[in-house]
């Protein structure tokens, strides 16, 4: 972990992402931040959802990152977080990558971790540039389900988009997950690591390796946002800024943002 990482440790918050896009927006942000809450009551995911967060079974916390880079520079970002995510679990849990893969660890683009097509883990990114010429601040929100993965289930409900998993189902019978606290400082030095590399080099050379981890590589997907009809066809893997690529019969298209979920089989 590099020397100039705050670390803050909160008993509650409605949003570490809120905390910290707080202080970049007032211009209190000197040197990468990382935050974590024991319980965040107002969670956020993606296009304005809830994100469930429960004491001792989550895990919730937000990376405040500069980038030298613009943020029309940053394509791929929230692929390249997941990346480190998974890089950072198996180093908390002392399994090769190659064992999470086996047991079914995925990433769901752009912003997913699945653990055999269910949910274990969501990626928030916002945040900006105040100016031309500053740096880029990223505020990236991470929540991870660590046990119980029924109870997160049987709470969502009907809101549940698809099965949900936690992180203890990687782990045999025999052994137990590593603390809360462990997990958070091997992800964080795993984010430090992949993010100033990406600062320095952008994406394209990750390319690979998160294709390595598709979960929807080609299956037939459907690609919905709120502003446009649906989008059907085969996903096809990603460009190197980490745009979707979706096969159709006579076209590839190229996707830079949206919801993916399978279509169901006719």
């Amino acid at each position: 972990m590099t020397a100039n990482c705050i670390l803050e440790r909160v008993a509650e918050t409605k949003s570490t992402n809120d905390d910290l896009l707080a202080r970049w927006r007032a211009g209190e942000l000197l040197d990468p931040v990382a935050r974590i809450t024991h319980h965040q009551t107002a969670g956020k995911g993606r296009a304005g959802r809830t994100w469930l967060s429960k004491p001792e079974d989550s895990m919730s916390f937000s990376l405040a990152f500069p980038f030298h880079r613009s943020p029309a520079e940053l394509s791929g970002l929230s692929l390249l977080v997941g990346l480190a995510v998974i890089s950072g679990i198996a180093h908390a849990c002392q399994l090769d990558e190659a064992s999470l893969y086996s047991l079914g660890l995925r990433l769901k683009w752009p912003n997913d971790l699945l653990l055999n097509n269910a949910k274990v883990g969501g990626i928030l990114i916002e945040g900006g540039q105040a100016k031309i010429g500053d740096p880029t601040w990223m505020v990236i929100g991470i929540g991870l389900n660590l046990h119980n993965a029924q109870l997160f289930e049987n709470e969502l409900g009907d809101q549940a988009k698809q099965k949900v998993g936690s992180l203890d189902q990687l782990i045999s019978s025999a052994s137990s997950l590593p603390d809360t606290e462990f997990i958070w400082l091997k992800l964080i030095e795993s984010l430090e690591r992949v993010l100033s590399d990406f600062d320095q080099h952008g994406f394209a050379s990750y390319q690979s390796q998160w294709e390595r981890w598709d979960a929807y590589r080609d299956q037939t997907v459907r690609v919905s946002s709120a502003h446009q009809d649906p989008i059907d066809g085969i996903a096809d893997g990603i460009d190197s800024s980490g745009a979707l690529l979706i096969k159709q019969q006579h076209q590839t298209l190229t996707i830079h943002a949206g919801d993916v979920s399978l279509r169901a089989q006719s």
